[in-house]
Order: C-alpha cells, then structure tokens, then sequence
C-alpha cells in the first residue's frame, strides 16, 4: 500500500514532496494502531455502522475489560440507564465552583447516548455481562474545564460549524441540554474547512451529515471487523493530519490522548490484566495518535494535574436527537435517520444489539455472555489471534468499487405516500400528483449525484421542492414532517428511580394530583383545596415549582398566592415531564425544593447587583411561598443594609409597592411589627429626605421615581414620627428642592399642599396663572402629568387633579390638547396605571350619572360661592333660641354632653334669659355649629 500511494503522490504531484510524506503517514499511523496489543476499536459518535460492528465484535471476542473514552468520574451513573428511556444524557453539574472564575457557573457536561451508538453497545455488554469490568479512561469533567476553557458570551467558536443547511433546527427538543458543554464521544469530522468543502463539493451533497451517510456508513454497514478498523484509522488519520485551525484544540486532543493511555496502563498494571483480553474504544480520530504515551508500552512521563475544589453533582437528563444535532452542529434529522438506519442494518445482518435489561422502551435482551454461535471463545485464542498481525484489507477496500444498491420501489413508494399524507394533515394542498412527482423527483436527484437508490437525504429534498409551495407561519414545513416520518425527534424520559431525591420527592409530594407527571406534553390539575384540605400542600409545592422552573413547566390558569390569602381553588397547566431536566438540575443543589429555594433567595439578596426593590420581593417570596418568619427577618436587615447604601431612586416605585403590601400584611396578621420593618422605615424616611433634593433636579430621575419617593415619606410619615423621626427633616427637603421641569414643579406644589406649606385656592390660581399666559400655555400637560403622578403620594387631591383636567380639556386649544393625549394615555398606562381607577373612581363621585342631567349640571369649581347667614341682632333672643325652647329634649341631650343638669327656667315677660342660654352666649361657635346642623 505505501508503494501505491507513493506512485499516486509522484503523479498527481510532480514529485514525492509533501503529499508522499502525508500519505506514508496516514499508512504509518494504521499500521500502528493495528500492531498495538490493546485493541483499539475506532468509532464514530452515533454511527449505525460503528454499532453494528461493535455488537459483532463484542460476541466475538468477549473481552473481560472495555476501555471506553469517557469522564472517568461518570461511571457511577452508567448502572442507572437501565432505569431510562433512551435517548439519555449523563451529565455533571456544578453551581458552586472554586478554582474557576465566577461567570463560569454554573458549569455543565452532557454526554448523550443513544441506542445506535458504538458506546451504548458497550456499556450494555459490559453491566450486563458476568466478570466483564467497565473502565472510563478520559479526563474527568473538572478537566474539560481546566484544559479547555468556557467561551466568553458573544464569542464565535472557531470550529464551530458554519450556519446553512448543516444546522439544526432549534424546535422540540434541541435545548434539552441547554448550555452545556458537550462531551462527544468519537468525534470524527474534518477541522480543515477547505477539506470539507471540497469532499462536499466532489461528493455531490449538501452538508457533512450527507457526505459521512453516503461514503462511509453505506460501505462499511457491511464491511468485515479489519475492513472497518482500518478505514476508521485511515480517515481519523486524515483528519488530523490535515487540522491546521486552532493549536489549542489540538493540545487539548493530544492530552486527553496522553491522559486515556495513562489511566489504561495504570489499570493492566494495577489488575494484571492481559492487554489481548481487553478492549478500548475511543474516537478514530484519538485511535491515530503519535504522542509518546500511546500503547500499553509507551512513555509514562505525562503527570495528570489534580481537580479543583468545585463539587460536582452527577444525575441523568432526558435528551433527544434535536438535542444532539444541535449540540454537535449536525443537520436537522441525522440523528433520526441514523436510527432508522440502524434499526435496517440489524435487520438485514441479523445481529442480536446488545441491551440493557430492564431497559425502558426496548424488548428483552440477547444474553451478551454468549457469542452468535452460543460458544464462548477461550482468552488463549484471543491472544493467539492478536499475536497475528491483520492483513492489508484497506487496499482492497478503496480500490473496490462501490457496490450500487438496486433501487427499491416499494420502500421509496411508501415514502412518497407517507409524506404525502403527512403533508395533507398538516395543511398542505397534496395529492397523488404530488407523490408521483416526489417520487421521480428522488430518482432523478440520486442519478445526478451519481447514486443508483436514492437515500433519505436525497427524498427530503425531492419532497421539500414538490410539496412545500408556499410556507404559512405556524406550520410545519415539509423537511421537519420527512424528519417525523424517518424516525422523529425521540426525547428519552429518566426513570423515577434514577431520579435524584429533590425529584423523587416532588414527585411524591404531587401523587395525590393522581396525574402521570413523567409524561410528556401539558395536563390540567383541579384543585378543590375547600373540599380535599390535603391538596393544599400539592399547592404550596406547585408555586415553589413555577418559582424555580422554566416558565410554563408549572402554568396557574386560575389562583393566585398573595399575601394574607389562602387558597381555595386553583388549576394549573402542569409539563414536568417536558422539562425534566430542569427539575433534575434542581435536584444538583439541594435535597429538597424548600432548600433550594432558601439558598436562591439568598443568593440574590447578597448578590453583587442586590437593589433594595429585589430583596424586598425576596423577602415577599419568602414569606408567600416558605412561610419562613425567620427567613424574612433576615433578609429584611439585608433589605435595609442595601437601602442605606444606594445613591439613585431607580427602585423607589417598586419598593413603595413592596413596602405598603408588606406593612400591611404585618398589620393584618402579626401582633407586633417585625423590628427590621420599623428600622426600615425610619432608616428609608431619612434616606429619602436626604435625595429628594437632588432627585428633583436630576434628569435622570423621572416623575414616577421622584412621586413614589414622596409617597413613602407620606405613607410611612405617621410610623416613622413614631419611631423618633422628625418631620422637619422633610419640610426641609422640600425647602430645598428647586426642580425646573413642569412636571416635577408640579409634583412639589402638590407635596406642600400636603404638608400644609399651600392652600388648594394658591395651588388652583397657580393652574389658572399658567392657563391664562401664552408662553406657559403649550406646556401646561406637563403640569398636569407632574399633577397626575402627585396622586401617589397625596390621594387627596385626587378632586382637584380632576378639576385641573376638566379645565384643561375645556380651555386648551386643539393643537395643543391633540399631541399632549397620546403622551398621557402612554405614561397612564405604562407607570400609572394603578392611578387610573382613582381617577375615575372621583370622576364619577362629582359628575352627573345621568346624560340628561349633564346640560343643567355646574361644576363644583364653578358654582357661586354660599352666601354667609345675617347674624342676628344683640340683645335679642334669636329665633334659634326659640327652636331650641320648642324642642326641649334635644336641648336637654346637649346640655347633658356638656355636664349642664340646670332645670328649665321660666320665660314670661322681661325675665332674664335661661342659664342655658348664657351658656349659648359664652361659647357662642358651639351655638353656631349646631344651627348649620338643624338647617337653623
């Protein structure tokens, strides 16, 4: 062989030169790896083809130890997959790290693995086979990070695959593994750009999903075990010879080659095992190396660095084949295609996979310690067998020409009539004219790239261009329905007991919901908590679930949890099965979701970007959703270190609102306030008064911002003066204040009407003043916005703001009323909606009720002032003294509230006038007040 590809290098290239010394190479590197005593079994990740070889040779040869590439510190998980439904990831999860920066965290590794994979055949011979022991030998999940460190955000992967048809699509399932990073066992694909382009180019496909289909897992379905090996040998060869991206990735493959080997020979070493009674599995990429380390005889001089401090959790996630594909950049449906092609090859080879029993989803099991022919065979013809070195069968395998598979009618005719149906399901305008022409279309793009059978990807091609017509939004379009027919999205499902305890618990906390929760898709839960009291503790967990899951995970459609209230109904829309993972990486931080959720409330209270509004509403979830006295309190002093320490009044209108609903529920069902509440408010009273001046000149701070901080020292003032805070701090503040914008002006005239520093009529001829003056005139809504907001912080003048907008709409002319109504409707309902019903609520108290009373109704502020009553003449008896003699009894009740029991005295002729009327003439208001209240 190394003759011939001496002979092709001297005519294709003028010379030996380069290309003869990359082709030796490659033949230098296969010949290597098949003289190595550890056999070497080279796969490729999620290949149908490197399966079906890997069950031949696993009954062959029955090896007592399996070395397979991957984190060493995975191996507890692997027992649990027979408790899942496949596809699976086995991930390890940190949130809290040491030895690594920050923003890292959380760190996440995911390793899936599907039925149709290399590995997969492995682990289920080994856990299930008698004496045989499962080595992981690759670098643990500490590792991945330590020697290839996380991309900042926003930074471009260089080896990323290029966006276009090689991308998955990223509905369904494809973020089941969120933004973890991969750990993909058997990697094989071309670094070299130019490379892949041009075998893409040369081959007549579209993307390298394609490409590896139709030139390696077509001819080697069938290849014999040397056959296999070594075109794997070659082609990572290949690839890694011809890699000049990134010397960083290539370090990194070189240690995780020096690194496998290292752990290989400490193992022989460490059991005795015999080299030829062993198996490793890694990447064919990996499988043709030339570090030192490689071989059970290689150097021992590379030193494995310790892990840090991070503590790792380790569980299984649901994965899916959306999940893989956009995960390692395959094309939307490979991963489904190659499972339907591995469902075809076992067919047609009649070789019995090996399985995991009691594997969810799958049939019972081949026994895996007996070989096809039911002998087992002796590790002497092991030895016997690895002692002679394999023929040259890659010669014959390249030089062979590739045996064209017949066309098969029936198998493309089902296609077209199955997608034609699925098509009409989902919208589309198809008919048998469709499927004819799909099916034809097939042929005729199979034989312009040179393929007597047209494989899926050429169908998925022929289908998209007769059917897909148009495109509707919200449809499916015809390549996601072929990927559904080929096989679908498969989204593999953990089983309860491979469950971490949080989940297991939630789950038995949820039984008496009587719903499969396991289940994919959304279910409704009725809980009637007035008639079956139990149901409220499935509420309580239901609101910690939509507080730390994704949304829609845990949907309330009715119900709702506030302060103060208990629950008497609620339904909610429940997908814990469609976001398992999330529930299972909640499982990583605590035992129980009561933990979990303390710890993240915690979290973001002492978080480096904590304002006063969020560990307020900390201190609320902590109340709603643990009922934890001790919890709050101690986040509330957390509340008031940071109010104490911020410099802005961003957070004002939301700590009004979290401070008022708090105060109140303290109020309503403590005896006593909590004492990091009343130091609170005495410290906010303080803090506010101090900004207050520099919020109203500020242009930065809004009118909402500035109204909200008047609003607490409103609202608060009567708790605070209780406490030892002294109003003159904020008559100061005012005092202080010289805002220039309208509306803030505005917002500070309202502020000292109500505390006493204006009357209402200076307030109204200040409105008047700006009404009846041209210049101030088109600014005058800016007035009125400032004059809106001030009903945050005195809702007393809600009448008068009234008054002012009546006066507004009438007196203001249409240029300027016009532009200035979209502004209000806007600021109305973006920052004051909640003053809205106020508004209409007064509105409604002074406007008629009636339509036809509205042309005889006057305005309040328009009607002519009462005339005072003529007082009556000294040294007269006035007709009220008279009243009061007609209507003994009520005179009586009133000397009797003001300790006056003298009896009633005579009044003929000029007798002197009654005690009680002297007690009139003495206090003479008293007297007053009660004629207005008779009608005197």
């Amino acid at each position: 062989m190394r003759l011939q590809l001496s002979e092709a290098a001297e005519r294709f290239a003028d010379g030996p030169g380069a290309l003869e010394g990359l082709l030796r190479g490659i033949v230098d590197d296969v010949d290597r790896a098949v003289r190595e005593p550890l056999e070497i079994f080279p796969v490729c990740h999620h290949s149908p083809a490197s399966a079906l070889a890997m069950a031949r040779r696993l009954r062959e040869k029955q090896p007592t130890v399996v070395y397979l590439e991957l984190c060493e510190d995975l191996a507890p998980l692997l027992a649990e997959l027979r408790n899942c439904q496949l596809p699976v990831a086995v991930q390890a999860f940190a949130s809290e790290i040491e030895g690594f920066p920050a923003g890292w965290a959380p760190l996440s590794v995911v390793a899936p693995i599907t039925e149709a994979s290399a590995e997969y055949q492995a682990i289920a011979y080994a856990l299930d086979t008698p004496g045989v022991e499962l080595v992981l030998v690759d670098r643990s999940s500490d590792h991945v990070f330590q020697w290839e460190p996380y991309e900042e955000p926003g930074r471009p992967d260089p080896d990323a695959a290029p966006p276009g048809p090689d991308t998955a699509h990223p509905e369904d399932g494809a973020a089941l593994h969120g933004d973890a990073v991969g750990v993909q066992v058997g990697e094989l694909r071309p670094r070299f750009a130019d490379l892949e382009q041009h075998l893409l180019r040369h081959g007549r496909v579209r993307h390298w999903s394609e490409w590896w289909h139709q030139y390696v897992e077509l001819p080697l379905g069938d290849a014999d075990h040397d056959t296999y090996r070594q075109a794997l040998f070659l082609i990572g060869s290949l690839f890694r010879r011809l890699a000049p991206g990134d010397e960083r990735r290539t370090a990194v493959d070189e240690d995780r080659e020096r690194y496998m080997w290292t752990r290989i020979r400490q193992h022989l070493t460490a059991t005795g095992t015999d080299p030829a009674d062993a198996l490793y599995v890694c990447g064919a990429a990996h499988a043709a190396s030339r570090v030192d380390e490689f071989g059970v005889d290689g150097s021992d001089t590379f030193e494995i660095s310790p892990r840090t401090g991070t503590s790792w959790q380790y569980g299984l996630i649901p994965s899916s084949h959306a999940a893989i594909e956009a995960q390692f950049g395959l094309a939307a449906g490979s991963v489904s295609i190659a499972a339907t092609v591995w469902t075809k090859n076992l067919k047609r080879s009649k070789v019995a996979p090996f399985r995991l029993a009691g594997q969810a989803g799958t049939k019972k099991p081949a026994r895996a310690g007996k070989a096809k022919t039911g002998a087992a065979v002796p590790a002497t013809a092991h030895a016997t067998a690895a002692a002679v070195p394999a023929a040259d069968q890659l010669s014959g395998f390249l030089q062979r020409p590739p045996v064209l598979d017949g066309l098969d009618v029936s198998e493309l005719m089902g296609w077209c009539v199955d997608i034609v149906r699925a098509a009409r399901r989902a919208g589309y305008l198809a008919s048998t004219a469709d499927a004819i022409a799909v099916f034809e279309t097939s042929i005729l793009l199979a034989g312009m790239r040179d393929r007597a059978k047209p494989n899926p990807y050429d169908f998925l091609d022929a289908a998209v261009t007769c059917i897909e017509k148009d495109t509707v939004p919200g449809r499916r379009d015809v390549r996601r329905l072929v990927e559904i027919m080929m096989g679908g999205d498969r989204i593999g499902r953990v089983g309860y007991e491979a469950l971490p305890p949080l989940a297991r618990d939630v789950h038995d906390r949820l039984a008496a919901l009587d719903l499969p929760l396991e289940r994919r898709g959304v279910q409704r839960a009725l809980l009637d908590i007035s008639g079956r009291p139990e149901l409220e503790r499935c509420s309580d967990v239901l609101w910690m679930l939509r507080y730390l899951m994704p949304p829609g995970s845990a949907r309330p459609i009715m119900g709702e949890r506030k302060l103060g209230q208990r629950p008497i109904q609620e339904s909610w829309d429940l997908a814990l099965g469609t976001h398992q993972r999330a529930l299972i990486e909640i499982g990583y931080e605590g035992v129980s979701i009561e933990q979990v959720l303390e710890q993240r409330l915690r979290r973001t209270a002492n978080g480096p970007q904590a304002t006063a509004a969020g560990v307020l509403e900390a201190v609320e979830d902590a109340t709603l959703y643990l009922r934890s006295r001790r919890l709050a309190d101690e986040l509330g002093a957390r509340a008031l270190e940071v109010l104490a320490t911020e410099r802005t009044v961003d957070s004002a209108p939301e700590v009004l609102q979290r401070v008022r609903r708090l105060l109140g529920y303290y109020r309503s069902s403590e005896p006593a306030l909590p004492g990091w509440i009343e130091s609170f408010t005495k410290t906010g009273y303080a803090h506010y008064c101090t900004l207050l001046p520099t919020a109203f000149t500020d242009d930065e701070a809004t009118v909402r911002q500035v109204a909200a901080m008047l609003g607490f020292l409103f609202s608060m003032e009567s708790l605070a003066l209780s406490l030892g805070c002294d109003r003159a701090q904020l008559e100061l503040s005012l005092a202080q204040s010289h805002p220039e914008e309208p509306a803030k002006v505005a917002l500070l005239w309202a502020a000292q009407v109500q505390i006493g520093r204006q009357s209402r009529a200076d307030l109204r001829r200040r409105c008047d003043d700006l009404l009846g003056n041209p210049l101030t005139l088109p600014v005058y809504p800016r007035y009125l916005s400032g004059l809106i907001h001030a009903l945050e912080p005195a809702p007393g003048l809600a009448d008068f703001v009234v008054e002012a907008l009546s006066n507004a709409f009438g007196r203001l002319p249409d240029p300027v009323l016009l532009p200035w109504l979209p502004l209000l409707i806007t600021s109305l309902r973006g920052g004051g909606s909640h003053l809205v019903p106020v508004l209409v609520r007064e509105a409604g108290r002074i406007f008629p009720g009636r339509l036809d009373a509205l042309d005889a109704w006057t305005p309040p502020w328009l009607a002519p002032p009462a005339r005072p009553r003529p007082a009556a003449a000294p040294g007269r008896p006035s007709t009220r003294a008279a009243l009061l003699a007609a209507h003994p009894a009520a005179c009586d009740a009133a000397a009797a509230l003001l300790g006056c029991d003298d009896p009633w005295a005579p009044t003929e002729g000029t007798a002197p006038l009654p005690t009680g009327a002297a007690l009139l003439t003495r206090h003479p208001q008293t007297a007053k007040a009660a004629a207005v209240l008779v009608g005197g």
